[in-house]
């Protein structure tokens, strides 16, 4: 089938996103802890940010069994995995208010998916032209 790496990607995703964010809600100070980082003093913040991780891998799962269909939740979760990054460069360049150990959570949240979800979008609009589909 000529999905099957979309929805092998995709269900990749869902399986990472679910572990990572229930890893950041169940020990939110462990991320801190293994690089060194001061420990966050409100770990709530963090703990949102696992919960909206792990809730965008149930979308990447459910995603998964039509991509082509179901192209919009790629495409929010490609564009959050555009502005985090952007953000982290805004935060750790301009304001100066996040340490570079921060960005390791960019390399495997965020940049690792590009290609392929930038592929999945492309396919989409090659079959579609961005249609919406029932």
């Amino acid at each position: 089938m000529k999905n099957t790496w979309m929805k092998t990607t995709l269900k990749l995703a869902a399986v990472y996103n679910v572990v990572w964010g229930a890893w950041v809600v169940l020990v939110p100070h462990h991320f801190f802890e293994i690089t060194g980082m001061e420990a966050m003093i409100h770990p709530t913040i963090w703990q949102g940010m696992g919960m909206i991780v792990g809730v965008y891998g149930l979308g990447y799962w459910f995603a998964s069994y039509d991509p082509i269909r179901h192209w919009p939740i790629i495409l929010v979760g490609f564009l959050g995995k555009i502005f985090g990054p952007l953000g982290f460069i805004m935060n750790y360049f301009f304001l100066q208010s996040v340490p570079f150990e921060f960005s390791y959570t960019l390399y495997t949240n965020d940049l690792i998916w590009w290609i392929p979800f930038f592929l999945i979008l492309k396919a989409v609009h090659d079959t579609t032209n961005w249609k919406l589909t029932a």
